[in-house]
Formats: structure tokens, sequence, C-alpha cells
């Protein structure tokens, strides 16, 4: 059995060095990244934290109240308000919205559809579309006295239409939500689809596998990895429901108001109200919340596919 003689310390020094200056241009190379990071993230982070801590007194100014804001939050029922229904939202609209964009996705990648191209791009345009354009576009469409519900109603001679109503309204800020980012969902999905390799269709085409077999045996767990990427995404969105009640609140004042979301109940007691401690105590728990959610779906994403 032959050993091998350790390097000579003349040798192994300058070795170490050269790894240390590789080492070194390494952090460089990290360093704007890390600045841009801490700066963009950490620091607004680490502030709200900060801000959260405090209160704003009529006698003593800004004083340390320590996590009094924090069991505030989870008494007052303005937060929980908004906090179930962004809730309710989230059950409801992601489910409905993956589903109709896993559907475009299989579509558009199906060899029977003709003209793919174009109805990918058809899909995917609304999204292109700035979300503040799309509210207000939506929202003379909603308008049961201007708009196109009001001339249906004026149609029919009945208010069969009343999208603003407080029992419509969720519905039908999950319609605009929905319509705007069905495309974006799709694109990830038909993106996931076409990393399949063709000898798995060639497979299933030998073992006489027909369509909805190989949609349901190859494309759809396939693209697991791809749904569990955009739920989160999703969830995400969801918890920041901001723009399109705080848009659509002009229109329909006696049915949003300004706890509607947590992240509008946030704004307000911010500009608003400036009561920027419960304000930032607030958008701490909304992303703890959000933070958790996010990481459990993830986690059983990635024990299914393990499996």
């Amino acid at each position: 059995m032959t050993t091998t003689a350790a390097p000579p310390p003349a040798l192994r020094t300058p070795r170490r060095k050269r790894r240390a200056r590789i080492d070194d241009r390494g952090w460089l190379f990290v360093a704007p990244f890390a600045i841009v990071f801490a700066l963009v993230f950490l620091a607004p982070l680490v502030y709200s934290i900060y801000l959260s801590l405090f209160r704003e007194q009529l006698i003593g100014g800004n004083a340390f109240v320590g996590l009094d804001n924090y069991i505030a939050a989870f008494g007052d029922e303005k937060f929980w308000d908004g906090l179930i229904r962004v809730s309710v939202f989230l059950v409801v609209q992601v489910p409905i919205m993956l589903i109709l964009a896993l559907g475009a996705a299989l579509a558009i990648d199906s060899a029977r559809l003709h003209a793919s191209s174009f109805y990918r791009i058809v899909i995917f345009l609304p999204y292109a579309v700035p979300a503040v354009v799309a509210v207000l576009m939506w929202g003379y469409i909603y308008g049961d006295q201007f708009g196109l519900a009001g001339n249906v109603n004026q149609l029919l001679g009945s208010d069969v239409l009343q999208p603003f109503i407080p029992q419509w309204m969720l519905l039908s800020i999950g319609n605009i939500v929905t319509w705007q980012f069905v495309g974006y969902n799709m694109l990830i999905f038909y993106s996931s689809l076409k990393t399949i390799p063709s000898e798995l269709y060639e497979a299933a085409s030998i073992d006489g596998a027909g369509a909805w077999r190989t949609i349901f045996s190859i494309k759809i767990p396939a693209v697991r990895g791809a749904v569990v990427i955009a739920t989160i995404f999703s969830i995400i969105g969801s918890f920041q429901l901001f723009n399109e009640p705080n848009i659509l609140k002009p229109l329909a004042p006696n049915t949003i108001s300004t706890f509607y979301t947590p992240n509008m109940y946030a704004y307000n007691l911010s500009f608003a109200g400036q009561q920027y401690n419960y304000a930032a105590t607030i958008a701490i728990i909304m992303g703890l919340i959000t933070a958790i959610i996010a990481y459990v779906v993830q986690l059983r994403g990635s024990r299914q596919e393990a499996r």
C-alpha cells in the first residue's frame, strides 16, 4: 500500500494564499448584491420591527412599549376582518386561477390547437396591462349606473348585475385578479411543459396511452414543481391585496372600508391616521403569516416531488 507524501511547507503556503485571494475576489463579486440587499430589504425590515416596538403617546411622546402593539393587533377586530377576507379570497380565487392557467397551458401545449402562439399571446396580454389601468377599466365595466353592468340592467329592466354590493365585491375583485394573472401563471406552466423529454411521449404512445392518459400520467406530474411555485406567488399576492380594492374604493365607498384588507388597513393607519408604529406592527404580522404559509406550501410540495 503506497501513501502520497504531503507537499513540503514551501509549496503548501502559496497554495493557501491563492485560495484566500480567490475567496476575497468572490466577496468582491457578491458585495454589490449584498449592499443593495441590505439597503432595500434588511434595513427597512429592521426599521419596521423597531417602529413596531414603540407607540406615540400624548404624554411622553414616542415611548417603548415592547410587544403591546402586537397584543393589540391580535385583539383588533378590523385587522381580523381584513385577514379573514383575504383568506377567503385566497382559498377561492387562487385554485380557480391556477386551474384555468393549467388548462390553458395544456391546451396550448397540445398539438391539436391551431395558432397556439396567437392564443398564448392573447392569454398573456392582460398581465402586460398596468394594474391601475386594468382596475379602472373593470371599474367602468362594473359600474351599475354608468358602465356595462348598468347598460345590461337597463336592457333587462332590473338590477341583476350589482358588482359593487358587499355580497359581490370580493367576487368582483377576484375576477379582476384572475383576468390579470391567468396568463402569467399559464406561461410558468407552459415553460415547464416544454422541458418534458419527447422520449416520454414516444414511450407513452407505444404503450397505447391516449391524450387524457398522457396529461394525467406525464404532463401534470411534470409541472408539479411549477404549480408549487405559482401557488406560493399567488399566496403572497393574495395577502398583499391592495391595488384593486384601493382603486375601486371611490366607486364603492359604502362597500370597501379603510380596513378592507390588512394592507389597506396598514396604509390608512400610516398615511391617514399617522399611526406609523401600529401600521408597522400590522405589516410585520402579515409578513410573518405570509412567510409561514408559503413555507408550508413549499415544504409539502417538496415532499410530494420526493415521493
